[in-house]
């Protein structure tokens, strides 16, 4: 059995969402307890604010309208000066703690994912996009950020708040305390139906539901950058919005799921609003009642505007309960997403004890089978071939035939589950990854440009490189024209000030990079894929200096480009079905012969003339 690539942060041992993320704040976590703690205080000095306020009416109903006879009156109104004016300062103290902590949660969060994805293979990006990945990123961190400085010391407030307020309720007259308790518990209760979804259904609970909404975030993300990435291709064909059904169908997907939530949640929204607001209307009426059967009218009056002056709180509490707890609700989604990204197997660097340096550029597969994760089908069986060192060695076959996948398993994009590849006769799991990435270049039929010079593009293949022989790569690679029509030349920015290269372009830029990198070992997928005819033959001539004395492994479409390579695997549904030279295949009468066929006669294949219905 092949070795296992290295595994992430396995799923049994995730931690609760709230002690993961006090786990990202390393040693600033003690901030966030403080900040919860300070938080908590406040809280009680709102209630002691708001008890001494009511000392004061207490005192002054007590003798109305001789106001001067209520001498505690001033100091009570100072001491709810004090606590206000405490509770403001413990407040925001609390709040630079749990800021401190967040923001140092943030950045950690930030710093293990990317320090992971720069060790997952590089695979894994084929499978999540860049716009995926930057969303769950930075927008997992920004929600965890803002439930660290905000959210969880005001749900610790907001729980410590509603104890006190019952103990002060209850000591105060428990009738009037039962009363005042009853929007409470109603609109708890419209909380948790909410939450449930509008009605409990488990597939519109609030987890699922906030899971949906960051997938739906996440499609539309990724369509957004597809989209814009594409709009060269609709500029040039005319096509329309509508030819990106994928963007499209994803904003489709996201209102109508929304929209659904939202008319899930409407009756148990307003009903909680309207419970939480109206206090007073269960208030008034239980208060003309006691009145009417109170013996001492004065003292009943008095602990009624205890119940007044406090009803202010219950609005506010309870909101802060609501809020906090759809926050911690959006933090766990957030949380576990990023946990799935740590989650991704890291590619395992060489054993030191096993380490070896190949010999020679020669490559080989020896009884390689590879699954992709979450196929439910190998992509190669069973494979088998030789890369002479020097040689020139082409994979054709139809479309999903795994040229590609083969091709990948090289440089270690992906490390095989079954058999082994080698490089110069040692097992490339046994190359240090540095090693093995000197030893290979590659030009993929998608090459992207970064967002940089010309120069620097070229000179990420080697950072020392010398002007001089950035130049020498660029001549080879027969990129001489797009420099001399850019304005800055090499040191022109690639997608600043308008300024875009074509596909075939970009492919010669790729391909000056690989000449650079002057690799022993070549991996080409359909280098041409993307090239108009004239961009081709440049391509084609700078193929030919890119490998002379070079291993290469080519995977083409065009069987025209591979007429001269010394060796052709033909793959089928991952199979290798023929090998040989283009002359024994296309004597043989198989499936390269019939491919050979079919390519000869799509290239000859010409219009006659307008209105002859017919072609040569």
């Amino acid at each position: 059995m092949g070795r296992k690539t290295g595994e992430g942060v396995p799923a049994a041992k995730r931690r609760a969402p709230i002690m993961r993320l006090l786990e990202f704040a390393g040693g600033h976590r003690k901030l966030t307890v403080l900040g919860c703690m300070l938080s908590g205080a406040n809280a009680l000095c709102s209630i002691a604010m708001l008890v001494c306020v009511w000392f004061v009416l207490r005192d002054l109903v007590a003798v109305a309208p001789n106001w001067s006879a209520a001498p505690n009156a001033a100091g009570y109104g100072l001491a709810a000066f004090a606590f206000a004016l405490g509770g403001l300062i413990v407040y925001f103290a609390g709040l630079i703690c749990t800021h401190l902590a967040a923001f140092r949660a943030a950045t950690n969060m930030r710093a293990a994912a990317l320090e992971h994805l720069s060790r997952v293979p590089l695979g894994y990006f084929d499978a999540h996009s860049t716009g995926e990945l930057r969303r769950v990123i930075e927008g997992a961190t920004g929600l965890t950020e803002g439930v660290l400085a905000h959210r969880i010391p005001d749900f610790v407030g907001a729980l410590v708040t509603p104890v006190a307020y019952l103990v002060v309720m209850f000591a105060v007259d428990w009738v009037m305390g039962l009363v005042c308790l009853l929007p409470v518990v109603v609109s708890t209760a419209c909380m948790f139906w909410m939450m449930a979804g509008g009605g409990g259904d488990e597939n519109t609970n609030m987890m699922t539901f906030m899971k949906n909404y960051q997938d739906a975030l996440d499609r539309m993300n990724k369509g957004a950058v597809e989209y814009v990435r594409g709009i060269p291709v609709v500029k040039v064909f005319q096509q329309t919005v509508r030819s990106f059904s994928t963007f499209r169908e994803s904003i489709r997907a996201y209102r109508e799921f929304a929209s659904a939530y939202v008319r899930l949640c409407e009756r148990p929204q307003v009903a909680q609003l309207v419970a939480i607001n109206s206090t007073f209307v269960v208030l008034v009426p239980a208060g003309i009642l006691l009145a009417l059967a109170a013996g001492d009218f004065a003292a009943f009056f008095s602990d009624y505007l205890f119940y007044v002056v406090f009803s202010a709180l219950t609005t506010m509490m309870m909101t802060k309960v609501m809020y906090a707890s759809q926050a911690l609700t959006e933090a766990q989604d957030a949380v576990e997403r990023i946990e799935r990204i740590l989650e991704a197997p890291a590619m395992e660097d060489a054993d030191p004890a096993r380490t070896r340096t190949p010999v020679d550029g020669s490559i080989a597969f020896d009884h390689v089978t590879f699954t992709y994760p979450g196929a439910d089908r190998p992509a190669l069986s069973d494979v088998s071939l030789r890369v002479p060192a020097g040689a020139t060695v082409a994979l054709v076959g139809p479309s999903g035939s795994g040229k590609t996948t083969a091709a990948s398993l090289v440089p270690r994009f992906w490390d095989v589950g079954d058999g082994a590849v080698s490089i110069g006769g040692v097992d490339v799991r046994d190359i240090p990854l540095a090693d093995l990435m000197d030893r290979v270049a590659f030009v993929f039929q998608n090459d992207r440009l970064f967002k940089m010079s010309i120069a620097d593009n070229i000179r990420a293949a080697r950072p020392d490189a010398t002007r001089g022989e950035i130049e020498a790569a660029v001549r080879a690679a027969r990129c001489d024209d797009i420099v001399a029509k850019l304005p800055r030349g090499l040191d022109t920015v690639v997608g600043a000030h308008g300024v875009y290269l074509s596909g075939g372009e970009c492919q010669r830029i790729a391909l000056a990079r690989a000449i650079l990198k002057d690799a022993p070992i070549v991996v080409l997928d359909e280098a041409t894929a993307f090239a108009d005819p004239e961009n081709e033959a440049l391509i084609q001539q700078a193929l030919a200096h890119l490998a002379k004395g070079k291993t290469v492994l080519m995977i083409a479409h065009r069987l025209s480009t591979v007429v001269g390579a010394d060796a052709i695997y033909v793959l089928d549904a991952g199979r290798v079905v023929e090998r040989g030279t283009h002359a024994e295949l296309a004597a043989a009468g198989g499936l390269y012969a019939r491919m050979w066929e079919d390519y000869r006669t799509s290239v000859s294949w010409k219009i006659e003339g307008k209105g002859t219905g017919h072609a040569a």
